[in-house]
């Protein structure tokens, strides 16, 4: 259990994220499909996770930072922001309503679902990836991983159910 806790710190650099992710839909979509991620990187795999979407729904900057790309890559859509720390998120097939050099808070309109999303078993998906670093090196990680759900609340120590972390003599 301890590892897999370090294992999960150590994923994201310490200080890169100021504030976790929101989700680029809303209301909080279904995961289609899940991240399986590539190992090496340049092998097979998926990249991100698609997200179930309706053709046209506005897609928004999952945080604050800064268009690095808006336009077709590869014959898709697709529009990427670098946000404060190294992370950069990538939203496909979207078609538009910002540029490259705009800067973004959290939550701003960058466009709108396109249908068409190869592999999507909806009738339309966002395609949303997350990548520490350079496009040509980049470490992929599992978006999902950076979104804020709830809160964390921890028990009071001495709270009934307490599971203690260590045994400790009565």
């Amino acid at each position: 259990m301890a590892l897999t806790a370090v294992g999960v710190l150590t994923a994201v650099p310490a200080g890169a994220v100021a504030d976790r992710l929101d989700w680029p839909l809303r209301p909080r979509p279904a995961v289609v499909r899940a991240f399986d991620p590539p190992a090496p990187n340049w092998n097979r795999g998926h990249r991100g996770v698609d997200l179930a979407a309706a053709t046209g729904q506005t897609v928004y900057a999952a945080a604050s930072g800064t268009v690095v790309f808006a336009g077709e890559l590869a014959g898709r859509p697709l529009v990427s922001i670098a946000h404060p720390g190294g992370l950069r998120t990538t939203y496909e097939p979207v078609d538009a309503v910002v540029r490259a050099g705009q800067l973004l808070d959290a939550g701003s309109a960058i466009g709108a679902v396109v249908a068409g999303h190869a592999g999507c078993g909806a009738a339309a998906c966002l395609h949303w990836g997350a990548m520490w670093g350079p496009a040509s090196r980049a470490d992929y990680v599992d978006p999902l991983g950076l979104v804020v759900t709830t809160p964390v609340r921890l028990k009071p120590l001495g709270a009934p159910g307490r599971v203690p972390l260590v045994d400790a003599p009565p």
